[in-house]
């Protein structure tokens, strides 16, 4: 249970999708969901030219599909497309804190695609990825170990001080923490269904080590915004998250 913030569709039934109104919902999702796709593919386009500064290199765009594949696996509930959108969106709003903020995005594109919940090694295997694709890609060397640095930085959420990229990257994916109370109990559901293997028992267990671990951090974020607009919130959900585990739990 190392999750530390940290699609899938029904057959559809071909008889009861000749109603008028089911079929414009379908395409109405469909679109919904196509159009925030094409917004990732620009997101990444421009990401990775940037990070080339005018270098010659492959078309982005077979980089990106490879990347939402990943992002959209079944095995995925909180790990998903929506979680990656979600760190880009956090560190924009942090972007002025980073010292090269392209490679804090390509490492958010990259930090979860390797991702079973049953494994351990998604983060190195995560960074692995990062550095085999964005080389072939044309990313500068520097950026490529950054890039990959970043990404392992995600196992412990830690970055030493003045580690401004790696305060960005760990603030962005911790955000999900601070959310109100609605938006935290969807996140702490879908953490949930994630790890739909692990009975109960084991889950309540491991997951109030993940909360008590984090609470027992000094600051849970280190930017000067996450600090002043997520630290007091985020920890008031992760200590009503564990008292609800530990409440629930069989006496």
């Amino acid at each position: 249970m190392t999750d530390h913030s940290h699609h899938t569709g029904a057959p559809r039934d071909t008889e009861a999708d000749a109603e008028v109104e089911p079929d414009a919902e379908v395409d109405t999702v469909a679109g919904s969901h196509a159009e925030a796709d094409a917004g990732l593919r620009g997101r990444w386009h421009d990401t990775l030219l940037a990070a080339r500064a005018g270098a010659e290199g492959p078309d982005p765009l077979p980089y990106a599909e490879n990347l939402l594949a990943r992002w959209a696996e079944p095995q995925r509930r909180y790990h998903s497309t929506a979680h990656l959108r979600a760190v880009l969106d956090h560190v924009d709003t942090l972007a002025a804190h980073a010292d090269d903020v392209q490679a804090v995005r390509l490492a958010a594109w990259f930090h979860d695609a390797v991702y079973r919940p049953d494994r351990s090694e998604n983060e190195e295997r995560s960074a692995a990825l990062a550095e085999r694709a964005l080389t072939e890609a044309g990313a500068p060397d520097a950026v490529v170990a950054e890039v990959a640095r970043l990404v392992r930085l995600t196992v412990t959420h830690a970055p030493a001080e003045g580690d401004r990229n790696g305060e960005v990257l760990c603030d962005a994916d911790l955000a999900v923490l601070a959310g109100g109370p609605q938006e935290y109990a969807a996140y702490a559901a879908l953490v949930r269904e994630e790890y739909g293997f692990v009975p109960d028992d084991a889950f309540r267990e491991g997951r109030a080590a993940v909360l008590r671990q984090l609470l027992d951090l000094p600051r849970l974020f280190r930017t000067p915004y996450g600090a002043a607009e997520w630290e007091e919130r985020a920890r008031h959900n992760l200590a009503t998250e564990l008292e609800l585990l530990t409440s629930s739990a069989p006496g």
